[in-house]
């Protein structure tokens, strides 16, 4: 039987209705617009503003104005930005701040998540696998899974010699829509003094089956950089991930700025970590890597190498050096989030992973 795109499209809405009316019942601000009784001119925004970062406010007035601001600065610069962008149509004095972080403040509609458990994260002396609390937390029973996310292993600017301490640093934004979609977030926090990449990559085999033991279902493992390429690293074990989501996986330093092991070694240990990943033959594998990016040794090879190998898993997709997205750091940016967020959660989720964004 050949099934028609537009029927599919309504099974689809069939079948994730109710799922959504879950999360939103159990997550009054997904759907906050009919929490709070918004104009629907304001869905938009509203639907964006959901899926960006900590601090962010959203403020509204009468007549359907509103404006909001998620980042930029810190919690009072954020409200205060709001708040002046909804007042350039209302007029001063006229707009409220109705949703700031995770929480509705609006009086007599206030809702804010439980936090996660106290103690609940995963330690030793030179690591944590934690929930970040700038999350909705759904805990392991009633979260569709968990999305670990890992930082990457920058050198200190400006600061002498020694390396980034990156603990406690928020993922990236566009993980917002696993989270918007019932997945825990956590982060796997590394101090710099011991973030060597095979002590880095035993770590985080170990907390994810202590994760998969807890009773998380669906486990995706993501990371930037240092942290990508250690995402890439637990598939040589089966089992540990559903999913991997590799951002511009680095780990050879910078050019001829190579400290320990020198670029050109890259793409050999870049296909031995894929070859030993066809033990996890059933899990997912994405990649994003960027333009004009300096911890990339060779792009072209490095493209043509995940393709060759990324066939191999159940499925495969690789954002190759997207226009308008530059730099190492292209990952963080609300641009990636916008036009590639929903992609990513579609592929991790989908019966039928897409091979293309």
């Amino acid at each position: 039987m050949r099934w028609s795109s537009g029927l599919i499209c309504c099974l689809l809405v069939l079948i994730l209705a109710p799922m959504r009316l879950a999360l939103a019942q159990s997550a009054p601000i997904l759907d906050a617009a009919r929490v709070l009784g918004l104009p629907a001119s304001n869905n938009a925004d509203l639907e964006r503003f959901l899926r960006l970062n900590t601090p962010r406010a959203f403020a509204v007035g009468p007549n359907g104005a509103m404006g909001w601001q998620a980042g930029g600065g810190d919690a009072a610069f954020v409200e205060q930005r709001a708040i002046a962008s909804c007042e350039r149509r209302a007029g001063a004095g006229n707009c409220a701040v109705v949703l700031r972080d995770l929480a509705i403040v609006r009086p007599g509609r206030e809702w804010a998540p439980a936090p996660p458990p106290a103690n609940i994260g995963i330690s030793s002396m030179a690591h944590d696998t934690v929930p970040d609390n700038r999350f909705i937390w759904w805990g392991p029973q009633q979260a569709r899974g968990v999305l670990v996310f890992a930082h990457g292993r920058g050198e200190r600017a400006g600061r002498g010699v020694g390396m980034d301490d990156s603990r406690g640093s928020q993922p990236q934004s566009w993980t917002r829509h696993f989270n918007n979609a019932g997945y825990d977030i956590w982060r796997f926090d590394r101090h710099p003094n011991s973030d060597e990449t095979a002590r880095a990559a035993r770590w985080l085999r170990t907390d994810l089956a202590e994760l998969r033991r807890r009773g998380y279902r669906h486990i995706i493992v993501a990371g930037q950089s240092r942290g990508g390429w250690n995402a890439m690293m637990v598939l040589d074990q089966p089992g540990l991930a559903d999913v991997v989501i590799a951002i511009a996986s680095a780990a050879h330093g910078r050019g001829a700025d190579a400290r320990n092991d020198p670029q050109w070694q890259q793409i050999s240990q870049l296909e031995a970590i894929l070859a030993a990943g066809q033990a996890s033959s059933q899990a997912r594998l994405a990649a994003a890597n960027f333009r004009d990016d300096p911890y990339d040794a060779e792009p072209e090879r490095r493209a043509a190498l995940m393709r060759q190998y990324g066939q191999r898993f159940a499925g495969f997709l690789l954002i190759d050096r997207p226009e308008g997205l530059i730099g190492h750091s292209a990952g963080a940016s609300s641009a990636f989030n916008a036009r590639y967020g929903a992609c990513l959660l579609n592929f991790a989720t989908a019966a039928r992973p897409p091979t293309n964004c």
